[in-house]
């Protein structure tokens, strides 16, 4: 017995799941506190399927928290922006292809030092500690309580990184620090967008961890709980607590893996619509597609081993504006239930089209009346629009791929879409999201440089296979399901005795109880 849940802008799902079969699945608003909102459809889905809280083996939760704080620009810190590069990366400071409003809030805090490295170790510069020590100061002053620090090359030679936290640390006691070589991979400037990142989210990834943890206490669920990761896979608490942009994404995996499960379909084009956003992207084999290019969360370039998901503002929440010819990106999310004009509010949102186009009967249904016939029509068109462009942008070839509806936003769609071969709405849709939650694996990974001088190729191979499966185990998966899912050679020419970057990833089945 398992428990998904997915913590939505709008909406938290739940799914308890016996094996491969949902016994019960439900959802209920979103809370500003998170962890009410939990405790909330925890109660509901045990309460509907009559499960004990002791029969709870493992709870999954996924969250897209942390990708709507930076898409919505809020409950962000403002971040000390340190790279250890000069005099080589004088050329473009950190941030520059930042969208301005998301450069603003995160203050423009950038500091740049002389130090570094060269792809093959050698020091750009030594280190410049009392600059760091200054910029400690610096960050002191203006009050600032999280810092990322990015170095080149430094998942080569991460020293002058863990040297200037060392400096930061001592001298700012409780400062969060983000380090570019444990969040992203070579690829500077991406790398140094996706720790500045991570170190925005510092605070508001402790606030809800707490919020889970206090949740599952509060119902005596005292079974594990782990949080799904962008791969689909499970990590721990407190790694997420380090490392919140490992979750971005982790919401459409979910809902992509849910829908293959549900769907019974390995091969297809999955629209995930929640309340703010609706995510495409494209099984392949049963598993989400991953990018293979530099992936753009909120306009920022970042370069995490994600799902290529295109994200665009429709959802249930979605504010109608201009007669229904703009929707979006903004959204009422949790507050639709006091914002729309269905349940009362002011809001004109996509929901209230729906209703008062006869499609779903949710709300009070005359409070949408007076809505004009052309509004709706126009509002409608826009809405199916926006989602077959989507659907045409992220396909591979022109060929029609069956579209997998899901989320609760998904009775947004009420027509065919010409980009589709068939629309599938499946039993269980509006919670597939929770659904791929349960049924989520652990992973383990191996990222290194090995040497190849005076060994061969599969004997080094072979051993960065079996430390990934010992890692996988390690991390809770079951020694006998676990496999290998990809495998990643570059031979690295410029340094000496062979060298080649390996990384090799294992996944496996939870052990559950």
């Amino acid at each position: 017995m398992r428990i998904g849940i997915d913590v939505g802008g709008t909406n938290t799902d739940a799914a308890l799941m016996d094996g491969p079969l949902v016994l019960g699945a439900c959802k209920s608003p979103t809370t500003s506190d998170v962890g009410s909102g939990i405790v909330a459809v925890l109660k509901q889905v045990l309460s509907m399927t009559g499960v004990s809280v002791s029969e709870i083996q493992a709870v999954m939760i996924g969250t897209t928290h942390f990708t709507n704080a930076v898409v919505e620009r809020k409950r962000l810190l403002e971040v000390a922006a340190v790279r250890l590069g000069l005099p080589a990366t004088k050329a473009l400071p950190p941030m520059t292809d930042w969208p301005k409003d998301l450069a603003d809030t995160l203050g423009r805090h950038t500091f740049m030092v002389r130090g570094g490295n060269e792809f093959d170790g050698r020091k750009i510069a030594p280190l410049d500690e009392p600059e760091i020590l200054r910029i400690a100061g610096e960050i002191r002053s203006r009050g600032l309580k999280a810092a990322s620090i990015t170095s080149v090359f430094s998942p080569v030679t991460p020293d002058m990184e863990l040297r200037a936290a060392e400096i930061l640390g001592n001298e700012i006691p409780g400062l969060s620090i983000s380090l570019s070589h444990e969040v992203g991979r070579v690829g500077f400037l991406e790398r140094e967008n996706a720790s500045v990142m991570n170190a925005s989210l510092a605070d508001l990834s402790r606030k809800v961890v707490n919020s889970f943890r206090n949740a599952l206490k509060e119902l005596a669920i005292n079974a594990p709980f782990y949080i799904s990761q962008n791969d689909g896979t499970l990590m721990v608490p407190d790694y997420v607590e380090r490392y919140p942009v490992l979750t971005f994404a982790s919401g459409p995996t979910n809902s992509m893996r849910g829908a293959a499960m549900l769907a019974g379909e390995k091969e297809a084009m999955v629209v995930d619509i929640g309340g703010t956003t609706s995510d495409v992207g494209m099984l392949m084999q049963g598993f989400p597609r991953e990018s293979a290019v530099a992936v753009d969360i909120g306009g920022v370039r970042t370069n995490f081993r994600m799902p290529d998901v295109l994200a665009i503002g429709l959802g249930g929440g979605s504010i109608v504006r201009d007669d229904g010819a703009r929707i979006g990106p903004d959204s009422v999310g949790y507050e639709i239930t006091s914002r729309a004009l269905i349940f009362g509010g002011d809001t004109l949102t996509t929901t209230d089209i729906i209703v008062a186009a006869g499609l779903e009967d949710i709300g009070d249904r005359s409070r949408v009346a007076h809505i004009p016939a052309r509004t709706i029509e126009t509002a409608l068109d826009t809405i199916h629009r926006m989602a077959d462009e989507a659907v045409d942008r992220m396909k591979t070839s022109a060929e029609p791929l069956p579209v997998i509806l899901v989320g609760g936003g998904s009775i947004l769609i009420s027509r065919d879409l010409p980009s589709a071969s068939r629309v599938i709405r499946p039993e269980n849709a509006s919670v597939a999201n929770a659904i791929g939650a349960a049924i989520a694996q652990v992973g383990g990974e191996v990222d290194r440089i090995f040497s190849l001088e005076g060994t061969s190729r599969d004997i080094v191979l072979g051993g960065a296979k079996r430390e990934a499966e010992e890692r996988a185990v390690k991390a809770g998966a079951e020694a006998g399901t676990v496999k290998i899912m990809d495998i990643e050679e570059v031979p690295l020419a410029y340094l000496p005795g062979s060298a080649t970057r390996i990384r090799v990833k294992a996944i496996g089945d939870l052990v559950i109880g």
